[in-house]
């Protein structure tokens, strides 16, 4: 057989391989999709059960290493980190934003990593949990989510890190209460200077803000007087607004899916994705309500103030250890929004960077792994050691009558 005939053989061959295993990924995708999608496999065990949120602990991988998104290999920390890391993901997203795919995981990347890592799950609320707003998950939900995680773990202290509303949540929180044992945060894309105009979630808010005082100047109609209910946000329509962020950096089309077909890791990746963002959550009215009265439309959040029911939340009075996030390519949350928490609160360790990626790239995108969850994973282990404990707790020992009273009222 000549040269030529050889090499015509050994295409067709190849293209016939090709065809089949398009053929095989075609059918998966069409009746067996399930059998596509890897998001949440990562094994956990469950602090919490409540009625809507639950509290996710992440030990240590069985493995002696972990792949990484770009096929490369991570050994194990075996030894843990004294201070545990607890995961806030947004209100109206699952829990797999944090647990995609075995590559592209966070909770299982920080666990390796040594951290005790926990998860928030605010579960799938449903037209009777219309009614919670800010106060309910930033100071209730999430104080009872820290309190069993510190009891499971057996440290006082905390690092908190949160993703969008996630972040939010986080520095509301710690504006309530002010505890001292929250040593570190980190923030990603999340939305703090709303006044300033710039990006998709300030111009709604000052549209929202506008629209609103114009109806309370000429009716009796006022946003907080209506009924939560009215204002929570479906299903679908979240949906359609994180959609609206270009997730990974790139719209994957139809005829991108067809000519990947072949490649099964391409069409899981695309299938884990898709089942993600056609499986977002309603979003509580309640929140939008207390997001639209009080930290959107009277500019609160951006003085570093903001009054949620009965309690105010200063962050300008936060000093635990910043660390906040922006992604480069963000329409919904831009640099400028989310850089202003730096501003703002008193903390004499705070540093921002601008990382890769949009809305939702930057924390779940192919660059994510080296851009935010590395760099955060290096900043809070030379943040939570136990030397850096030990030199906090070390005054305790003449006065722990009166720090014990003060943790208590700090909700600690």
């Amino acid at each position: 057989m000549n040269k030529l005939a050889k090499m015509t053989l050994g295409n067709s061959l190849a293209l016939n391989q090709r065809l089949a295993r398009t053929a095989a990924n075609g059918i998966d995708w069409l009746f067996k999709r399930d059998t596509l999608i890897e998001s949440g496999r990562t094994w956990f065990e469950l602090v919490l059960d409540g009625d809507l949120m639950a509290v996710r602990y992440y030990g240590l991988p069985d493995e002696s290493e972990i792949e990484l998104v770009d096929g490369s290999f991570m050994p194990i920390e075996r030894k843990q980190q004294p201070v545990p890391l607890v995961l806030v993901p947004p209100l109206g997203v699952t829990t797999e934003t944090f647990d995609l795919m075995p590559q592209r995981s966070l909770v299982r990347y920080m666990a390796a990593r040594g951290f005790r890592t926990y998860l928030v799950d605010w579960g799938k609320p449903k037209k009777e949990h219309a009614h919670l707003n800010l106060k309910d998950y930033s100071y209730v939900m999430l104080g009872s989510a820290l309190e069993k995680i510190r009891e499971h773990s057996g440290s006082k202290e905390i690092s908190l890190m949160g993703w969008c509303m996630g972040g939010l949540l986080c520095l509301l929180h710690q504006g309530q209460v002010l505890d001292p044992d929250i040593r570190n945060i980190v923030t990603v894309a999340s939305p703090i200077d709303l006044e300033s105009g710039r990006g998709a979630v300030a111009g709604v808010a000052n549209v929202a803000n506008g629209s609103a005082q114009l109806v309370s100047n000429y009716t009796n109609l006022r946003l907080q007087a209506l009924d939560p209910a009215r204002l929570a946000l479906p299903p679908w329509a979240t949906t359609l607004v994180f959609k609206m962020t270009d997730p990974v950096g790139s719209v994957t089309t139809y005829w991108d899916l067809v000519t990947r077909m072949s490649d099964r890791e391409s069409l899981k990746s695309y299938s884990t994705t898709a089942d993600y963002l056609n499986n977002m959550l309603l979003y509580p009215g309640g929140v939008l309500q207390d997001m639209a009265v009080n930290v959107m439309g009277e500019g609160q959040l951006a003085r570093g103030k903001v009054q949620i029911g009965d309690h105010l939340a200063e962050l300008d009075r936060i000093n635990s250890n910043l660390l906040a996030f922006a992604g480069e390519t963000d329409i919904l949350v831009p640099k400028e929004i989310a850089e202003k928490i730096v501003d703002i609160v008193a903390s004499k360790d705070k540093e921002f960077r601008v990382a890769p990626g949009g809305h939702m790239g930057v924390i779940i995108g192919s660059k994510a792994q080296n851009a935010v969850w590395a760099q955060s994973a290096d900043w809070l282990a030379k943040r939570s050691g136990a030397k850096a404990a030990a030199r906090r707790k070390a005054p305790a020992r003449k006065k722990s009558a009166k720090r014990s009273r003060r943790k208590q009222a700090a909700g600690g």
